[in-house]
């Protein structure tokens, strides 16, 4: 006779909070990533131990800490969430419709020049798709369906996505034309937070340069430039875009970073993903003065 005490009943949703305990540690942290109250995890992983009949969690006052036995099926829960993750992909991948929800990842400072002013006649031609642009500065997880398509700098994208370099990236040294009339020795530079004190164009033009700031986004650096801190190395994009400041005529060692319009791979057949794709890698391309520093403030 068949005795159902003899089974353990899971669903991958109980997996979904264990993963998002054992990322986190707490329960408040695993209840922000899923968009539920931490009474409601704590609720969940209480079920979940009594179902499998042990501890999962050890609880303590700094938070929760995995058992051996968590330890165990931790592997294991991670490949049940990629399959899960997949069979999602899989799904979106083969909607052939040209409507319905399409995430975009971008830059900010990316987004602001060269994508929002281009996106009316998008709109305007595919009015049932619906746009969702996330401007975070962090990456986002293409993987985990966080976006659909991605507009990145670098200089290699990870294996998973597949795309296209649409333009390399440009830059050159800028100064607020107050700060170009009235400069002297020793030049002021503003670096970013990363940077060693002299960097490779710093060390060529400006080797008794003084740092005037460290910044942790272009957006910063530009505002700093603007307000006549000093000078800064920037993308021809960003830097050729504003009007109130000028770029040096020096030589620069071309970066290997670009320009690149990316999705998961297992989304190249969805019809919206694509006809988006597209569009981005043309209004890019329309801008390719701009991005390679070509613009006639400067030919």
């Amino acid at each position: 006779m068949h005795n159902p005490k003899q089974e353990t009943c899971m669903n991958w949703d109980d997996l979904r909070f264990f993963l998002a305990l054992c990322r986190e540690g707490s329960v408040s942290g695993a209840g922000k990533v899923l968009d539920v109250t931490h009474t409601t995890v704590a609720r969940r992983m209480n079920a979940l131990e009594k179902t499998l009949g042990t501890r999962l969690f050890d609880r303590l006052p700094d938070g929760y800490a995995m058992t051996q036995t968590a330890e165990n099926i931790y592997e294991h829960a991670l490949t049940m969430e990629e399959r899960a993750l997949a069979i999602d992909r899989e799904a979106f991948g083969q909607d052939a419709e040209l409507e319905g929800p399409l995430k975009l990842t971008v830059a900010h400072d990316v987004a602001s020049r060269l994508i929002v002013p281009k996106l009316a006649a998008f709109r305007e031609k595919y009015h049932c798709i619906d746009l969702e642009l996330l401007t975070t500065t962090g990456l986002v997880d293409l993987a985990a369906r966080e976006a659909d398509i991605a507009v990145r700098l670098t200089a290699k994208p990870p294996d998973y996505l597949v795309g296209r370099l649409v333009l390399p990236l440009r830059h050159g040294v800028y100064g607020s034309a107050r700060y170009l009339k009235t400069m002297d020795t020793p030049i002021d530079v503003i670096l970013f937070r990363g940077d060693n004190d002299r960097p490779p164009w710093v060390e060529e033009h400006f080797p008794a340069s003084r740092v005037a700031m460290r910044v942790d986004d272009v957006s910063t650096m530009l505002a700093a430039v603007k307000s006549n801190l000093g000078l800064a190395r920037m993308p021809c994009y960003i830097g050729d875009f504003e009007s109130s400041i000028r770029r040096l005529d020096l030589r620069l060692t071309a970066s290997d970073w670009g320009v690149w319009v990316l999705s998961h791979v297992d989304l190249r057949s969805t019809a919206r993903v694509r006809v988006c794709r597209e569009y981005l890698i043309g209004i890019i391309e329309d801008q390719r003065a701009l991005v390679l520093g070509e613009s006639s403030r400067y030919a």
